[in-house]
Formats: structure tokens, sequence, C-alpha cells
């Protein structure tokens, strides 16, 4: 369901709770660093959020939940920014700035984002959640080519079958970079951004 997030929602001023669900997320980051996700527990994300494990369920039904929502949470401003690049900018502006947001996030949260990945295909809500970022980020790719002048449609030459192995060439070049260094990174994102480019016919 477009919008629909498997996260608990958002209020729109920052409650008590929103602070403890915070706590929660950011804890759950830091164990995924320390101790990865097999060996995490909803203990441990409780106790180093500072709060019972009673208390933990009270926001999330499951170590899984909590993933999920870290997840939610660390894509989400990517999501709206893809999307207002995509309808705003020139194409090699929009290429170069999605290119840059995307380096970031990875560079902030690669752990968050290869737990995704490796999560998807075992838990559905993951795999719901990560299939819906890229179909947005394939919009966004497909809005950039199309006002580029590569033709609308599914045929392997035309925008939307384009920006859909654009978008998972680039999701598995940046997980194996991401890895290995920032600066593997950045040049996996420069060979990204000029094949992206090419494929837009935006070299010459």
């Amino acid at each position: 369901m477009p919008g629909h997030h498997p996260a608990r929602s958002r209020r729109t001023t920052e409650r008590k709770g929103d602070v403890r669900e915070r706590a929660i997320l950011d804890t759950c980051e830091a164990l995924l660093a320390q101790k990865g996700y097999d060996a995490m527990t909803v203990g441990d994300i409780a106790q180093g959020a500072g709060i019972t494990r009673g208390a933990l369920y009270f926001y999330f039904g499951s170590k899984q939940e909590v993933v999920t929502a870290l997840v939610a949470r660390t894509v989400e401003h990517l999501w709206e920014r893809s999307r207002a690049t995509a309808q705003t900018d020139e194409p090699r502006q929009a290429i170069a700035a999605a290119m840059r947001r995307t380096v970031e996030l990875w560079n902030e949260h690669g752990l968050v984002m290869r737990t995704a990945i490796d999560l998807s295909l075992t838990v559905p809500e993951i795999g719901a959640l990560w299939s819906r970022t890229a179909d947005l980020f394939i919009t966004a790719i497909t809005a950039v080519l199309e006002r580029a002048g590569v033709p609308a449609g599914d045929e392997p030459e035309q925008a939307s079958a384009m920006a859909r192995a654009l978008c998972w060439m680039i999701e598995r070049t940046f997980y194996h970079a991401s890895q290995e260094s920032r600066e593997n990174l950045r040049k996996a994102s420069s060979t990204c951004e000029h094949i992206w480019l090419v494929s837009a016919g935006l070299t010459a």
C-alpha cells in the first residue's frame, strides 16, 4: 500500500515515546556493528536503549520489527529527495545529486543498507520495504532518463527498463564497495554515474 510503513506511524511532535523509539533504533544500529543481526537480541536492544524488554515490546513486537523500522528511517529521506530531484533538476545535475546523496547515505549507514539487502529475501517486511525503495529510485531514474530524451517504455532500450537495470547495478555495486573503503565507494559511485550519463546520452 503506497505510503504504508512497517514502522509505527510517526507523530508530528516529538514526545517521550518518540525519543524512546529513536533510542531503540539508534541502539539497534550500533548493535548491528558490534554483534550483527543474528547475535543481537531484543534484550540487548532494550538494555542499550535503557529500557526493559517489556517497554521495548510496547513499541516493537520483535527484533525484525526494530530492524525494519531502522531500515525505514534510514531510507526515508532518500525517497523524498529522490522524488524532488527527479522532478526539478536538469538531468546532469539530477544524476550528480542522486549519486552524491546515495554515497552519503551508504557512508553514514552502509551497515543498515547491507543488512536490509541481506534480510530482504528472508524477512518479508524488509523485502517489501526494500522493493518499495527500489521502485521509488527506479521511478526517479526513469524520470531523469526521459527528460534527457530516452523514449518512455519497458522495451530494453527504453527508459523504464534501463532505469530498473541501473538501479540494481547501483545497489549491488554500492553493497560491495561500501564494505571495502570510502574511497572505493567514491570510485564506484563515479563509475555508476558515468554509466547513467552514458545511458542518458549525456556524455557528449
